[in-house]
């Protein structure tokens, strides 16, 4: 079986040394450039399987390369794992909204880092249709009859709340912003009237009860529903 392809575009010979070793022991073949400038015209040719993206770049930034890479038909499909400080806290909201697909935040752990990369991946490749019944833990989630239940016991969700549930289960592992969650239950479902999307999540986690884990707050950025890999 051939090997992931990854495409590292970060400037610190430590940082990427040290990916670079993690990709290895984990199985993937992993390129590297140190600009953006480079780093695009090395995604263009290779069309890896994913690249990862520090947004504090020379030249060209980060962000910068991320809006090329999504606005460009013949690579945007690749997903984008943003690496970035912690004090980079907008500027990793701006690259979730320009379509990156997840971030990790530096300092790192590497193994935690290619748990992200394995989950984006392993999403990837789930096919898009067909995904109407989801399951999680003891939950069921049916999308088209607008149901969530516990067991054998339906709960009762407005309309919003369904819909932030719905999509943060189909984007499993994935941050979304809370401008995301807003603009893509208005987008496919319209029925988000409250724009406070903390109120709508609160709301979530008392009614599907104190055990309930999945959804995870990510501080400065939004929510993610953990993926496996998190547990």
């Amino acid at each position: 079986m051939q090997k992931p392809r990854l495409l590292l575009i970060e400037d610190e010979e430590d940082i990427a040394a040290l990916i670079k070793l993690q990709a290895d022991i984990s199985g993937y073949r992993l390129h590297v450039e140190v600009d953006g400038l480079n780093g695009l015209i090395a995604i263009e040719r290779e069309k890896p399987d994913l690249v990862i993206l520090d947004i504090m770049l020379p030249g060209q930034s980060g962000l910068d390369v991320c809006r090329k890479i999504k606005s460009n038909p013949t690579i945007k499909e690749i997903p984008v794992i943003i690496i970035s400080a912690k004090s980079e806290e907008l500027d990793v909201v701006l690259g979730l909204e320009l379509g990156a697909d997840d971030y990790v935040a530096k300092p790192f752990s590497p193994k935690v880092l290619f748990s992200r990369i394995r989950a984006v991946l392993r999403r990837g490749k789930e096919p898009e249709k067909g995904r109407r019944i989801l399951k999680f833990g003891y939950f069921t989630l049916d999308a088209d009859s607008y149901l969530v239940r516990k067991d054998d016991s339906s709960i009762a969700l407005t309309l919003s709340e369904f819909g932030i549930l719905k999509r943060l289960v189909m984007n499993k592992g994935k941050v979304l912003t809370r401008n995301q969650l807003l603009d893509d239950v208005q987008n496919e479902e319209a029925f988000i009237v409250d724009r406070n999307i903390d109120v709508h999540i609160a709301s979530l986690r008392k009614k599907l009860g104190p055990n309930f884990k999945w959804i995870e707050t990510v501080r400065g950025v939004g929510y993610r529903f953990k993926d496996e890999d998190d547990e």
